[in-house]
């Protein structure tokens, strides 16, 4: 069975809601971390009076009731937008924020000074100051395995990416829930699938569980066209099939 068919909606009608709030706190802390939540919503087309799709390819059906649009959320990511020249100490910031960008800030960062490492400044051409994470990716089952995470993630890095000197994430599974990961073997061809998303995405391993992609990279920008053809072609072989 072709993959797209297994999805439950149309990939076409994905868009991201892009949103940092700023409590106007005058701190260090704030100063230094931005997080921005994203929210993956699938757009579909219903009846007025009811919730059931008009037909298979959302389309209206003729003479039939007047149609609304409803807005699914199926998934969500979270970006922090590091920025190491203001604020407090961007490694202590992070080691406060939560146990993973800590991980990320020993990985990356100089203690002292909050500023990138040496050895890994000079793998980093110099296009901004910031450090931009992608500390979580997540989609509902339905859309998970059709590669979408990289195609959506991907399009948050190009938006949030200005200024910014490197995109760093750490992946792996973050839905613990699932019981089919329960065996090892499982466990890892999982993580493994997750990490060569990424890679497609033009993140490269650097230590540890750290992966590190440059804005300045022309493959990034090589890769964004390819996802977003392989969504255009997951979106008509949905419609055919549908």
């Amino acid at each position: 069975m072709d993959e797209s068919f297994s999805l439950s909606g149309d990939p076409s009608e994905l868009y991201l809601r892009i949103s940092c709030d700023d409590g106007l706190l005058d701190t260090a802390q704030a100063d230094t971390l931005e997080r921005w939540d994203v929210a993956v919503l699938h757009r579909r087309r219903v009846q007025e009076e009811g919730s059931q799709s008009l037909d298979s390819r959302a389309r209206p059906v003729p003479d039939g009731p007047p149609v609304a649009v409803e807005d699914i959320t199926i998934g969500m990511m979270v970006f922090y937008r590091v920025h190491l020249d203001r604020g407090r100490n961007a490694y202590w910031a992070m080691e406060e924020e939560s146990e993973e960008l800590y991980e990320i800030a020993q990985a990356l960062l100089d203690p002292e000074t909050g500023f990138f490492a040496s050895d890994v400044s000079e793998r980093l051409d110099y296009v901004g100051s910031a450090l931009l994470v992608m500390d979580r990716v997540a989609l509902e089952p339905p859309w998970r395995g059709h590669g979408l995470a990289a195609v959506l993630g991907c399009e948050v890095i190009n938006r949030l990416m200005a200024g910014c000197r490197a995109v760093v994430c750490s992946p792996g599974v973050t839905d613990l829930s699932s019981q089919r990961l329960s065996e090892k073997s499982e466990w890892d061809r999982v993580n493994a699938k997750i990490t060569h998303g990424w890679e497609s995405v033009g993140f490269r391993h650097y230590r540890d569980n750290v992966y590190l992609l440059s804005p300045a990279s022309q493959e990034l920008e090589e890769q964004r066209g390819a996802l977003r053809g392989r969504l255009a072609e997951l979106g008509a072989s949905w419609r055919i099939r549908a």
